[in-house]
């Protein structure tokens, strides 16, 4: 630590909304703490040279900014104030920390209270505010898919392809050509099929399954498992317009009501999407399952094929559940096909348990929205036979396209997914020794001992708990170049090549995997494809040069970074949406599942609604709670009551704060069935406050509106910011809600 001090370091800046800030280091050392004053010249996301000058008592070190040394030039989205003669933009990225100064000739056409995008013209410094010129006008913070278009450009995520890539786009055919067919398996005749879900609009991926015989036995002992693929890479070609946007998107971004697509609609929707009774172009994955479900043999080859229906996750589970039913009477001639489909899964699901992949059921939840955009209700969504049929089906494929490229010894994009850190590690393993279970994991922890501890745990009181601990002991997946093996589902390889509409990693597979048919090479800075190199005597091809590796890397490092950042939008927007529904629940009690236990509080989803809020330590209670890390539980001292994952709980909403993403929760009372957490007396919280709480809220709305339509005349030499201002109107009208620590 002392060699550290005064030690020069490089960076990124990330703020924080409370006005303090910190670089997170290249060298990926813990990050260093900004304090309000270092961060005044400078903003979120800058790029910046620092110097560690104090520890405080934790240890944590402290800098000092010596050099900017890049600027982030994308543009800054916020609300348009007009105050006492000034116009400022307050970012809505709270993160930034500063209002930015806005002249008069620079505010475009936007009026007061309009969302816009704003660039810097003067950067920010210890003396002065940063000044900008408005480059977009969003509209109104009400209009219907707002909190989209706030998203998109939060989080730049290009959301508009390039002329160059429309005008591509629109010059491929409609319909596959003659030409298109040649040097291509025709499977038209084959009865494949597609299964998503009823608000799918693209589709990737077509099956089929038929019994087959393996070795020398009269009787079918296996199956005959077709995947195809959309082969989007015949239409997608390396170093062109399309294949440029693909790359720099690296995904498809999926909000309620709205797709940020990948590739143009004219790919993903039409000429790519297998849509029923449509000859389209695919990458076959033709595999062979013995009874065990172990893949027995499989090949790849270029098709064409003709989906014979557009299935949906719920007909065939319906389907399968009744097979003289209605619904199988309407689709006769093809249900033979899905019991074979629903054969092979069974046989997939159970390698699946022998080999020891994870599989843990959790609650996902679908926004449903109405016309406006705004959320009606959130449903659970469940999943059924035929979603992991298919999802059996898909990993099957992923893990042939992952075992051809690496016994080519080609390099190419892995789906890497590592087990826990030494530190998770030890943390996981103190929390098992705490519960008392009688079950460890290794210092080496295999799948297996996950998913055996998942299984004896899972009819416990506390089984969310223990799961959610195992899910998060483990790390992120990611695309790499360098293969170690996917643990939770527990393979020496795998890759993503399903998806090639939506995922740009895929898209390269499909390619590495087109030049291996033809014994060739694909270079993947160039996009040529070139002859494979000699092979030496004993199998070892020469090696090329490191260079190709350290491009797959780069690659590898865009797709992982493009992937969180869509993630991130799609879980702004959730947030934004869930807010903006539960200010209509102000005041109102519902019982909860406490989803996460924090040294400052309990993070509790509520049963009806799927929505999660905080409740604040300060509000469990008149007591010092204790905050216990390897059993992941809040204590209280005196009396002893503990709160854990999955504890029953009772509250009520008290807060929502629109701007942070926060929906806070006052605790009522223990839920009557709580087997999680030891009973405790509670006195009711009064209805009057939330009633208050919500009357502040309406008043902060008011004079917001009142405080954007007009300038104020309130000007002593300095502007006031008519948000603060109406809030403090507000506060003055009502009793000022506690303060809560930031998650």
């Amino acid at each position: 630590m002392g060699a550290e001090l005064m030690s020069e370091v490089e960076g990124t800046v990330q703020g924080h909304r409370d006005g303090h800030g910190f670089i997170v280091r290249d060298d990926r050392q813990p990050d260093i703490y900004l304090s309000q004053q270092e961060m005044r010249a400078v903003l979120h996301r800058d790029r910046v040279k620092a110097r560690i000058i104090r520890y405080d008592r934790k240890g944590r070190p402290e800098g000092r900014v010596l050099e900017i040394l890049e600027r982030r030039k994308a543009p800054i989205i916020g609300r348009l104030l007009h105050e006492s003669g000034i116009w400022l933009v307050a970012p809505e990225d709270k993160r930034y920390g500063q209002d930015i100064m806005v002249p008069k000739n620079a505010i475009a056409n936007a009026t007061a209270g309009q969302v816009v995008a704003i660039e810097l013209t003067e950067p920010p410094s210890m003396y002065s505010q940063p000044v900008g010129r408005i480059t977009e006008v969003l509209g109104e913070i009400d209009d219907p898919g707002m909190e989209i278009e706030i998203a998109v450009r939060k989080y730049e995520v290009p959301h508009r392809f390039s002329p160059e890539t429309l005008a591509q786009a629109a010059a491929l055919p409609e319909k596959i050509r003659p030409a298109d067919r040649k040097h291509r398996i025709d499977l038209t005749d084959v009865p494949l099929v597609t299964i998503d879900g009823e608000d799918a609009r693209d589709f990737d991926d077509a099956v089929y399954c038929e019994p087959a015989k393996i070795g020398r036995t009269k009787s079918p002992n296996g199956w005959r498992l077709i995947v195809a693929i959309a082969d989007v890479s015949h239409y997608v070609k390396p170093g062109e317009p399309l294949d440029d946007d693909a790359y720099e998107r690296a995904t498809s971004v999926y909000f309620p009501r709205r797709v940020i697509p990948m590739l143009p609609e004219k790919i993903s929707n039409g000429l790519c999407s297998l849509n029923p009774n449509e000859d389209r172009l695919a990458m076959v994955c033709d595999m062979i399952v013995d009874a065990t479900g172990e893949v027995h043999a499989y090949q790849f080859y270029p098709a064409v094929i003709c989906s014979h229906a557009r299935f949906t996750y719920t007909e065939v589970a319906t389907i399968l559940g009744n097979t003289r039913g209605p619904e199988a009477a309407r689709r006769d001639e093809l249900l033979p096909h899905l019991l074979h489909l629903h054969e092979v899964y069974r046989a997939l699901l159970k390698e699946r348990g022998r080999r020891g992949a994870m599989d843990f059921e959790t609650t996902e939840t679908q926004i449903v929205c109405d016309e406006n955009g705004r959320i009606e209700k959130i449903v659970p969504r469940t999943r059924n036979d035929a979603h992991r049929l298919i999802e059996e089906a898909m990993l099957a494929a992923n893990v042939c396209s992952a075992d051809f490229i690496a016994r080519a010894k080609h390099p190419a994009l892995y789906r890497v997914h590592e087990g826990p850190t030494p530190e998770k590690r030890t943390l996981l393993q103190n929390y098992l020794k705490a519960l008392g279970l009688g079950l460890a994991v290794s210092e080496d922890p295999q799948p297996k001992e996950f998913q055996a501890i998942a299984a004896a745990t899972k009819d416990r009181p506390d089984a969310l708990q223990i799961h959610t601990m195992l899910l998060r002991s483990m790390q992120q997946a990611i695309y790499t170049g360098t293969n170690a093996g996917h643990f939770g589902l527990a393979y020496d390889a795998y890759t993503h090549f399903t998806s090639p509409i939506r995922r740009y990693p895929d898209l390269l597979v499909h390619r590495v995997i087109k030049a291996l048919l033809h014994g060739k090479r694909y270079h993947l800075l160039s996009g040529a494809v070139e002859e494979a190199p000699k092979v030496r005597q004993g199998g070892k091809a020469v090696k090329g040069p490191n260079i190709e590796l350290e491009h797959w890397e780069a690659a590898g490092v865009h797709c992982s970074a493009n992937e969180r950042r869509a993630d991130e939008a799609s879980r702004d927007v959730e947030a934004w949406l869930k807010c903006r529904y539960m200010r209509e629940h102000l005041g109102e009690e519902f019982s909860g599942t406490v989803s996460a236990v924090t040294s400052f509080g309990l993070f509790v989803t509520l049963d009806p609604l799927y929505v999660e809020g905080l409740v604040h330590i300060t509000e469990l209670g008149g007591e010092y709670y204790r905050f216990d890390e390897a059993r992941q539980e809040l204590r209280g001292e005196r009396s002893g009551v503990r709160y854990i994952v999955g504890a029953r709980v009772r509250v009520q909403v008290s807060r929502v704060d629109l701007d942070g993403r926060k929906i806070d929760f006052r605790m009522v009372r223990e839920g009557e069935d709580d087997a999680a957490s030891l009973r405790t007396r509670r006195e009711r919280v009064p209805q009057a406050q939330a009633g208050e709480e919500l009357a502040r809220i309406k008043a902060i709305d008011r004079a917001t509106k009142a405080a954007t339509k007009a300038p104020s005349r309130t000007g002593k030499g300095g502007a006031v910011h008519p948000v603060r201002a109406a809030k403090a109107t507000a506060r003055k009208a009502s009793t000022a809600p506690r303060g809560s620590k930031r998650r």
